[in-house]
């Protein structure tokens, strides 16, 4: 695994530029450099950012709406919209409005936890983003229910006691609810109604304070909701309620240790020490952050895809690729990268941010997004109903796909996509852009003295190398444009009205480019994508096989059993009483080709093609039969002795090089994120 860079303190001088090159084009003053981050020596003068004492953000999120989606990205929205996310309050008992305490005025009723805020916080930036008139009145309906909610002492939604302590979990997924909906409709009920909210926390004894086990390990949400009030109020007294949410939180910054390794968790806390960090500019909370990701990934995180295996809980000795995720953990890992990449300019965050959203997450979803699973692993050969314990940490049918087979990942999934799609570009201290993460998408933004901009972004990016940026501007306007330079890119170029703009772009840094930019001035970023081989030395010698952000899979052929929704679910979860399952079926997924693969390497990859196929016409990529690059010429020997356990999984790799006399194949290479069912971690065979 890549050492990771800790560089924060680089990264907060005043100007953090290391120049590569500089680049004059008949006197209009166009030059070109790599930078480790925007500037803080400056700050924005039209989104909202941290006020002081708060360390100033590197980059600042623009208001939803600013983004709009476009390509690929726009379609997989849609079929959100669509399938799950859209329908689920048709579907969940938990979502049913009859005697939901979501829509009591005192809190009361037979059901309201944090399914309601999980689906919300999705389903309502969703709406944001479509422009969805039903969708934005549903979302409404909700909201308007918990504003009128609170009660005298501020204290508001569902009433949930336990050993006579306030649950405060739910109301953290709430508060970001509203925090959305207050950025998209600037409604100005919101922000009376956290201080008020805010205001009962801080009087609320520490006895009573973040003390059952899912609030205590995520008080890191609701940190970070009383700095985004704060960065809009200048209420000191919410820094004190800071400095108490912090010490009442599961402790985060233990050196070789974490406070629990619930897979969720992880993803969604690791990332309160570095929020922290924003207040106590202790150089050692930043640090924790960094320590955290590393950890889960050196013991249980040797495989492809962004995350680790932790199935429901990380136990020691499962770290083989067939350890799996919840789908829940790969949407709060997004969002954490996201967020440390504003605080932290950190490129990494970025990187493994398309890591997870490129190949890890669309296979927990069927690809019309109407079921998904609660757990995917790097290799998976079988995806059903079965109870698969102890091989996986949980007695259930948690492999199968399944419209509504759990609590959380059901309603938590729907923050995936729009949260991505908000954050691909960010505002910079120095009243520029910055295009963060790629994806096609138009941007329209406040620039420079205050000029409105706006900019095309077009590309089929992470399945193209090139990404192309169109400015339109009514007058001619002077702002800093950063292109974000991935880490596995060593030879990007830069080309700026068809002429070459660069030499040598640092990968892990960010391109500045300053120009007096007019009306259809086109930017090329030319990213260029080559075959590599990662070894997993720590998993058994496994190797994965990446191509730029993407890694890829086998191709296997594919069994698919539909199932009737209602049944092999957990016992928590429940169906209303006229939601149509025939509309939302399940399935079981198995292999109908050979799957256990060793890649033969000796020539390493001098023989292997990529197969660049036309994009799909329908815009969406993630499937075997739509994805548009392969990878041919593969060379590789079936190992006979690696099978399905007697607990219906594919067994543990084998320790590589493997010894085998089987003949040598040709296979096929494809997307990770195309694959449902896959092997993304080999085993390698061993040399005659």
């Amino acid at each position: 695994m890549k050492q990771i860079k800790i560089f924060f303190a680089a990264a907060m001088l005043a100007l953090c530029v290391f120049v590569i090159a500089a680049w004059t084009k008949n006197n209009n003053n166009i030059s070109v450099r790599s930078v480790a981050s925007p500037p803080l020596n400056a700050s924005n003068d039209f989104y909202t950012s941290n006020k002081n004492p708060l360390q100033p953000l590197h980059f600042i999120k623009l208001p939803i709406g600013s983004i709009q989606p476009q390509g690929w990205l726009l379609k997989y929205l849609h079929l959100q919209r669509d399938g799950l996310t859209g329908h689920l309050g048709e579907i969940s008992a938990w979502l049913e409005k009859k005697d939901n305490a979501w829509l009591s005025k005192d809190g009361t009723g037979s059901h309201g936890w944090e399914e309601v805020p999980y689906w919300l916080k999705g389903y309502g930036d969703l709406a944001y983003l479509l422009k969805d008139t039903a969708m934005i009145n549903e979302t409404k309906f909700w909201l308007n229910a918990v504003l009128q909610s609170q009660r005298e002492d501020g204290y508001f939604g569902p009433l949930s006691l336990k050993n006579g302590k306030p649950d405060l979990w739910a109301n953290m997924i709430m508060l970001w609810c509203l925090q959305s909906y207050y950025d998209y409709s600037n409604d100005n009920r919101v922000i009376p109604f956290m201080t008020k909210y805010f205001q009962w926390e801080l009087n609320l004894p520490d006895s009573m304070f973040l003390k059952d086990y899912w609030e205590n390990s995520r008080g890191g949400d609701n940190l970070y909701s009383v700095y985004w009030l704060y960065n809009r109020t200048g209420d000191n007294w919410l820094l004190d309620l800071a400095k108490k949410i912090h010490r009442n939180t599961a402790n985060w910054e233990q050196k070789n240790n974490l406070p629990n390794w619930h897979n969720v968790n992880i993803a969604q806390s690791f990332r309160e020490p570095a929020t922290y960090f924003l207040q106590s500019n202790d150089s050692n909370d930043l640090k924790a952050t960094y320590n955290d990701f590393e950890l889960v990934r050196k013991i249980y995180g040797q495989v492809p895809g962004g995350m680790f295996g932790a199935d429901e809980n990380a136990r020691p000795g499962y770290t083989d690729p067939r350890q799996a995720i919840e789908t829940c953990g790969i949407v709060e890992q997004m969002a954490s990268d996201e967020m440390l990449l504003r605080f932290t300019g950190n490129p990494l965050w970025a990187d493994n941010c398309e890591d997870v959203m490129f190949n890890t997450f669309p296979a927990a979803l069927m690809p019309d997004f109407k079921a998904l699973r609660y757990l995917t692993a790097p290799n998976m050969v079988v995806s059903d109903d079965k109870n698969h314990h102890p091989d996986i940490a949980n007695e259930g049918p948690f492999l199968m796909m399944n419209p509504f087979s759990s609590r959380c990942c059901q309603h938590n999934h729907a923050q995936g996509l729009p949260y991505y799609s908000e954050n691909l570009w960010m505002a910079t201290p120095d009243n520029g852009l910055a295009a963060v993460l790629y994806n096609a998408n138009t941007v329209n933004a406040k620039v420079s003295n205050g000029t409105n901009i706006s900019i095309e972004e077009r590309t089929n990016y992470p399945f193209d190398e090139n990404i192309q940026f169109i400015i339109h501007t009514k007058n001619k306007t002077n702002f800093p444009l950063y292109l974000r330079i991935p880490q596995w890119c060593n030879n990007a170029s830069i080309f700026i009205n068809g002429k070459k703009a660069s030499s040598q772009l640092t990968p892990d840094a960010y391109a500045q480019i300053s120009n007096d930019w007019k009306e259809g001035d086109k930017i090329t970023l030319n990213l260029p994508m080559k075959i590599s081989v990662k070894k997993w030395t720590a998993n058994k010698n496994s190797v994965s096989v990446n191509y730029g952000p993407l890694t890829f899979s086998l191709k296997m052929k594919e069994r698919i059993e539909k199932m009737d929704s209602r049944k092999a679910v957990q016992e928590d979860s429940h169906w209303q009483e006229n939601a149509d399952p025939s509309k939302y079926p399940a399935y079981n997924l198995y292999a109908a080709s050979a799957w256990n693969y060793g890649l033969v390497l000796s020539n390493d990859t001098a023989n292997w093609k990529v197969i660049h196929k036309p994009f799909p016409k329908d815009s969406f990529p993630f499937t075997p039969e739509n994805v548009p690059l392969e990878i041919v010429n593969v060379q590789a020997k079936q190992i006979s002795s690696w099978v399905i356990d007697k607990y219906g999984l594919c067994a543990v790799l084998p320790e590589s090089p493997v010894n085998t006399q089987s003949q040598t194949n040709d296979i096929t290479l494809i997307p990770m994120g195309a694959t449902r069912l896959r092997i993304s971690a080999f085993p390698t065979i061993a040399k005659k």
